[in-house]
């Protein structure tokens, strides 16, 4: 196992963390809905994350808090979900991913809406700006565009020989777009050939994979999206048996088998968005409380399934590695 600290410092705009002892009690048994999408086992981590947070924070699950959760299959019954948290009126709306603040926003005007791993919040318009969001909505950003082409910069260092690669999407993620935008340049500039490869479905996967095998590529990186991190061992599956190797996000991948990851610590990202919520019910603003933006990156590369795949990582880039699966 090799560890190091790869810290990328981004720009932003502190929200501070409070000691515990200093955290304000409610007067009220207050309402958070939790806007999810794909089954709730999938995300166990980022739900322990956010109860983490707010535990921290002196708020408790069933004590002075409640979490109204609601799950959506499918990005379409995301819409009728949100607007039930509407009806029933909760204090705050955590949506953590651009998809599901989307949804929340056609819902409600008022009700504050908090993030905690948006991918482009200006761009998508969901804020106005970092630093003053304007309107209800705020959190912490994942840094999409930027993300995208740092993985595939990432990759090519791992895997120098790789030059045709699939970019595994989502046409119906708001987000999506700008990030392949970002991607393409940035594989001009690396002399990588891209095949763009839409997934719309979990029932897509299948047929991409193939397609990306039959085109004869050398690898896929994946755009980031809720419905990856649910679907993140059929992922590794469809990876080993079509024998290419992917480059994802979040490190929940590399530790279900996919070969290598770069990004922030998503659990991190959660656990910070507690802070939000608990200044919104403590009487802050949304539009006064800055977007926040990851300053600590992680790389993890799953040697396991280098070697399933016969490949032979450099020990320069393995040395880099925050974490590395033997």
């Amino acid at each position: 196992m090799r560890r190091r600290d790869f810290v990328t410092l981004i720009v932003g705009v502190a929200a501070g963390w409070p000691p515990r002892a200093h955290a304000q009690q409610p007067a009220k048994i207050a309402h958070i809905g939790f806007l999810g999408l794909t089954p709730a086992a999938s995300h166990s981590s980022r739900i322990k994350a956010l109860r983490a947070g707010l535990r921290d924070l002196g708020y408790i699950d069933g004590k002075n808090i409640v979490i109204e959760f609601r799950w959506a299959e499918t990005v379409g019954q995301l819409p009728e979900l949100a607007a039930e948290l509407a009806r029933v009126n909760v204090d705050v709306i955590f949506a953590s991913s651009s998809t599901l603040v989307e949804a929340a926003r056609q819902a409600t005007k008022t009700i504050p809406i908090v993030f905690a791993a948006h991918a482009d919040p200006i761009g998508i318009g969901h804020v106005a700006s970092l630093s003053h969001p304007g309107g209800n909505i705020t959190g912490r950003t994942m840094l999409l565009t930027d993300l995208v082409a740092k993985d595939l910069e990432m990759f090519k260092d791992a895997l120098p020989q790789v030059a045709r690669v699939g970019i595994v999407w989502n046409p119906t993620t708001p987000s999506h777009p700008p990030a392949v935008k970002a991607v393409k340049a940035a594989g001009e500039s690396l002399g990588v050939s891209l095949n763009m490869v839409p997934v719309t479905t979990v029932g897509d996967f299948d047929g991409a994979f193939a397609t990306m095998t039959r085109d004869g590529l050398d690898g896929f990186l994946v755009i980031a999206s809720p419905v990856i991190v649910s679907q993140r061992d059929r992922l590794a599956e469809l990876a080993l048996a079509h024998r290419l190797p992917g480059v994802f996000a979040t490190k929940d991948n590399v530790e279900a088998g996919g070969l290598m990851s770069y990004g922030p610590d998503f659990d991190d990202l959660t656990r910070r968005a507690a802070l939000y919520i608990v200044k919104i019910l403590n009487g802050t603003k949304p539009a006064d409380l800055p977007v926040e933006q990851p300053t600590k990156f992680e790389l993890a590369v799953n040697l396991k399934t280098a070697k399933a795949l016969g490949l032979i990582i450099p020990e320069s880039f393995l040395a880099r590695a925050d974490e590395v699966i033997e």
